[in-house]
């Protein structure tokens, strides 16, 4: 065999470069070593999350208190028409990320990710600032979810006595779901998406029933909220601009709809511990459209029907069932018994948010380690390819929720929280940014990626610039209420994610002299595992309910 026959096969999933239409002239480019692309030998992490595991996790992933909870403050904030508009564009903006993500992770499904990538397929500096935001954002987030948790509890139990008993207990089991492995993590998830996709599709049908008239009171509903009080609310800060002010309203609620959306990557997070990675991924990406359409979007559009915005329940942070959409719902219809399921089925949602955060944010420090842009301590695994230290370290912030025992700390612990809110923009943004460079970078090695990857959208790159576009515009409006009111806390809050970004971005590249790459430079080979390598082949279903399990996982 040539050496340039070599070099052909060497190019990962491909099986002839007539095939796959490669210009034969190209040579894969190679990363130096000093990069630290190749890290197969170091990287131990086992695929050990099955098919149904990856299924369910994208399907129901990010169904949590932003959606149970959280939409009925978008909905007071705007309005039913308003608050639909909110969540359909942020939900697209979240779809181009995924997308993007997907196509990059089907390529390349190895630990590290969406901060690697941009790492190999940008600037080095731009890896470590992705992932150092992401890490920290997720970290965060980790006990803000334990919170919900707990607020959920006092539901039924209120004692102010026992809220660092509960935090406590929830922070344990969370860590220790983690510990056990990626097997019981996968497990706990799929259980948890069940009870969430139950939960999500019997709030639509009750929402439903109420709006039709079912309910014990008989009233049927129609549109009628929407002719009174209306389609949009004002967020009170142009009073005498109608237009405008309803304009502003929608602009308040979109960071609430982002938070709804936050954590749909996980999916890629997870490809270097999942079993057939590019195909179980190309499957959950291709189907996540549906799922925010239909519980999302849908989900939005029935709570504006069945509770009007100015519903003074809405603007309870109860951080119960109480303050749910459906739940106020249900009591104006006189249905008495389903709150406390629900706030069950919340509470399961809260839980599951904290473990997954705490999966997310254990292997991006795992995977920025294992490239030396975190101490090499980080990427070390138990002989079951567990990374323990990642996952012990990352743990303890966990018991940060502990801080809203005390008033005092719980401002220190909310200031803290609010340093990610727009994190989560600042992701997106980078992963569609990273993929237009990799899209380019295909290109121009000749690289045809609808015959190469398991998974590609036709829409793209178009997604991709709709979503940097938009991410961009969300970072710089997050704040914008402050300019009505100003103070300097609110504008630090709303603003400081913006020099810490670029701060870690600048401090890594001039430490380390990284460059943006050329797309002749980019390097689609190096660490990356062959299709042979990762995917078995495919058994089609030959029983009934194998069928239908294909059908759902």
């Amino acid at each position: 065999m040539s050496a340039q026959s070599q070099q052909k096969d060497e190019l990962p999933g491909i099986d002839s470069v007539e095939k796959f239409g490669v210009d034969v002239s190209l040579q894969p480019v190679v990363a130096d070593p000093e990069h630290k692309f190749d890290v197969a030998s170091i990287d131990l992490v086992q695929r050990r999350l099955k098919q149904r595991h990856v299924q369910m996790i994208a399907i129901a992933g990010t169904l949590g208190t932003g959606l149970f909870l959280g939409s009925g403050k978008a909905l007071s904030g705007a309005g039913p028409l308003g608050a639909l508009i909110a969540y359909s564009l942020v939900g697209t903006v979240a779809y181009s990320s995924l997308c993007s993500i997907g196509e990059m992770t089907c390529h390349a499904p190895i630990s590290g990710t969406f901060p690697h990538f941009a790492a190999r397929w940008v600037d080095p500096a731009l890896g470590f600032a992705v992932g150092w935001n992401y890490y920290y954002t997720n970290l965060m987030t980790v006990p803000v979810e334990i919170t919900g948790a707990q607020l959920l509890i006092t539901y039924w139990d209120s004692n102010p006595h026992h809220v660092a008993i509960y935090t406590t207990i929830i922070s344990c089991l969370v860590i220790l779901i983690n510990v056990f492995g990626v097997r019981w993590f996968g497990e706990a998830e799929f259980v948890f998406a069940l009870i969430k996709l139950s939960l999500i599709t019997g709030l639509i049908l009750v929402g439903l029933v109420i709006d039709l008239g079912g309910a014990p009171n008989h009233q049927r509903l129609g549109f009628q909220y929407w002719k009174n009080p209306g389609v949009f609310a004002g967020a009170g800060l142009e009073p005498n601009h109608i237009g405008l002010d309803r304009f502003l309203g929608i602009l308040s609620v979109l960071v609430q709809a982002a938070f709804s959306f936050q954590g749909m990557e996980l999916v890629a997070v997870a490809a270097s511990e999942t079993e057939n990675p590019r195909r179980n991924i190309a499957k959950a990406v291709r189907r996540v459209f549906y799922r925010i359409c239909i519980f999302y979007i849908l989900g939005v559009f029935i709570t504006g029907l069945i509770v009007p915005y100015n519903d003074p329940d809405l603007l309870q942070s109860t951080g119960n069932a109480a303050q749910s959409p459906y739940v106020i719902a249900m009591t104006l219809a006189g249905i008495k018994i389903l709150p406390s399921i629900i706030n069950a089925g919340v509470l399961t949602s809260a839980f599951s948010a904290s473990n997954s955060f705490l999966f997310c944010s254990s292997r991006i420090l795992y995977g920025l380690s294992l490239r030396g842009q975190a101490p090499y301590i980080f990427a070390r695994c138990t002989s079951s390819g567990l990374p323990i230290v990642a996952i012990g370290f990352t743990g303890m912030f966990a018991f940060l929720s502990l801080m809203n025992v005390s008033s005092g700390s719980e401002t220190v612990f909310n200031w803290l929280v609010n340093l990610t809110t727009v994190g989560g923009f600042f992701t997106w943004g980078s992963i569609d940014l990273t993929y237009l460079f990799f899209y380019k970078g295909l290109k121009a090695q000749g690289i045809d990626r609808k015959q190469r990857l398991h998974y590609w959208n036709p829409l793209q790159p178009g997604l991709a610039i709709w979503g940097v576009t938009w991410c961009s515009i969300f970072i710089l409006i997050n704040g914008f209420e402050v300019f009505w009111s100003f103070n300097a806390s609110g504008f630090l809050t709303a603003y400081i994610n913006i020099p810490i970004f670029f701060g870690l971005y600048l401090f890594w590249k001039i430490t380390r002299h990284t460059k943006v790459w050329k797309p002749e430079e980019m390097d689609f080979v190096t660490g990356i595992p062959t299709t042979e390598e990762t995917e078995s082949p495919e058994i089609p279903p030959t029983t009934l309910w194998q069928k239908i399990a294909a059908i759902l996982f």
